[in-house]
């Protein structure tokens, strides 16, 4: 239908009907011919944090894919009833085991990317680490690696291009620009 690499329903969920492939809502979908229902294709929502402490950024080594093996800012995908931020500070503490203060949203970007199956969108927020130490990361979930890196130090092999477009930007304005 109009998003391949989504598997469509062959099945109404509700009767049961073999759904049709029809001009629904502008697009071809498949609708149940009985009872009407409709399936729509929703974008996934991810969430990822440009987390500093001091004059440093935090990145994972993807430890699955897409870009298994390179450096992202750490995040993943809202759960059904989660707030982004709820969601962010979940992500952080699965993937690394610290907590962070939440500063703002930063930017809002589109999920595409080799490999990447799903469309969606991407949250980006600013996120700082108040602790007086540098918080130790311990490496969960599908994170292989985590490190803080200092802005003359960002390791090359980075994974996504909202990685590249934040890290440049902090960069260039700062370690603090939008805390």
């Amino acid at each position: 239908m109009d998003m391949p690499h989504k598997r469509d329903y062959v099945f109404c969920p509700y009767c049961a009907t073999r759904l049709e492939a029809r001009l629904a809502f502008d697009r071809v979908r498949p609708v149940c011919p009985s009872c009407n229902f409709v399936q729509f294709h929703d974008p996934k929502v991810a969430v990822i944090a440009l987390a500093t402490w001091a004059d440093r950024v935090l990145l994972i080594r993807r430890g699955v894919e897409p870009m298994k093996g390179m450096w992202a800012l750490p995040g993943g995908y809202m759960d059904a009833g989660e707030t982004p931020t709820d969601a962010l500070a979940r992500e952080l503490q699965e993937e690394v085991g610290i907590g962070v203060r939440i500063v703002g949203l930063l930017d809002v970007y589109p999920m595409v990317g080799k490999g990447v199956v799903s469309q969606g969108i991407v949250l980006a927020y600013h996120c700082v680490v108040e602790d007086e130490q540098i918080p130790r990361l311990v490496c969960q979930d599908d994170v292989t690696d985590a490190a803080w890196f200092q802005p003359d130090r960002l390791p090359e092999d980075l994974a996504f291009a909202s990685t590249q477009t934040l890290l440049a930007e902090w960069k260039a304005q700062g370690y603090d620009h939008v805390a």
